[in-house]
């Protein structure tokens, strides 16, 4: 039985508010908080980026467990790090002394949280070597938002923050259970930051052009394209997962899905005919890539809103474009 055994999160203290934004974009403070679902967003300064939060993230657990006992650190965070064509897995296995563990990086973009923690459950199960398995995820995506860009408006919501999860096979609260992932790589060209890979290499037209941001190539026709079988493909994961967990959808007690607009988040939910009290939504955090549904998982477990034996849902999607979701269920109090 491979299992969660402790998670913890971290934000910076600096704060944009749905006012603040709202001035920056010439959206109505209403609408953002009304639509794209956000009251406010925390936000890094130049002297902290993406591996720095995963560390301040992993710190509090590592209080509780000695880091030379950790065997694997892996970074499941967002892209965008403090260097391009550059591993934070190294810095952040060092910075927490944890110098008996192996790091590297998984990268899926906002996918990736599910996905990893099939990856980490499937190398306890296969490795006896293996132990302890250290999740660490960062995000600084805010910096890479143009909000004069009406092409990447609903990427307005883009945050900083970090969350890290330690997984062991005891002593666990939370049991992984399966996992459903899909694949529709026909939008692998929609979304993107334009230059600084090998396509288009980082010049002064590209700097003067303002490429460095993400973009979408033609809103409209990702639209076309997507918004029919989006909603469908998180219920298709979120189904999958949970039946092959044993389980069924009426059996869900809580979804930590990624922050979305409130109107696919209510979609969803439909869906599945849950009500938003079975949800985490993170209206006073935006979304921070593939941190999101750990970041609900710890809220939840905060917050005292879960209870022995519910059934968890950790469920995102992230451009390219891939659905995830992985099952766990509550084993302690």
């Amino acid at each position: 039985m491979i299992q969660i055994v402790h998670t913890s999160t971290y934000f910076p203290p600096d704060v944009e508010t749905a006012r603040i934004l709202g001035e920056k974009t010439g959206i109505p403070e209403e609408v953002i908080i009304q639509k794209f679902g956000l009251y406010e967003k925390h936000v890094a300064d130049s002297s902290m980026h993406a591996s720095d939060m995963a560390i301040n993230a992993a710190l509090p657990i590592l209080e509780k467990v000695n880091p030379l006992l950790i065997d694997v650190v892996i970074y499941f965070g967002s892209p965008y790090k403090d260097y391009g064509v550059w591993s934070s897995a190294p810095k952040i296995q060092h910075k927490l002394g944890a110098k008996n563990a192996y790091a590297f990086e998984i990268m899926n973009v906002s996918s990736c949280f599910p996905i990893t923690l099939k990856v980490a459950k499937d190398m306890l199960t296969s490795d006896t070597t293996i132990n302890q398995v250290l999740l660490v995820g960062g995000c600084k995506e805010s910096q890479i938002i143009d909000y004069q860009n009406p092409r990447s408006r609903f990427m307005f919501n883009f945050a900083d923050g970090g969350a890290s999860t330690l997984l062991s096979r005891g002593n666990g609260k939370f049991e992984i259970l399966e996992s459903s992932i899909y694949t529709d790589g026909s939008f692998h060209d929609d979304i993107r930051v334009p230059a600084g890979g090998s396509a288009l290499p980082a010049s002064l037209e590209t700097v003067n052009k303002n490429l460095h941001f993400i973009d979408v190539k033609d809103p409209a026709d990702m639209k076309e394209r997507l918004d029919p079988i989006s909603v469908a493909n998180f219920l298709k994961v979120v189904k999958e997962s949970v039946e092959k967990s044993g389980y069924t959808l009426q059996d869900i007690d809580m979804l930590l899905p990624l922050h979305t607009k409130k109107s696919m988040f209510h979609q969803i939910l439909d869906g599945l005919k849950l009500s938003e009290e079975k949800a985490v939504y993170l209206d006073h955090y935006g979304h921070m890539s593939s941190l999101d549904p750990l970041v609900g998982l710890h809220l939840a477990e905060t917050e005292n809103r879960l209870k022995k034996g519910n059934i968890i849902v950790a469920v995102s999607a992230g451009t390219g474009y891939t659905w995830a979701a992985t099952t766990l269920k509550k084993i302690k109090d």
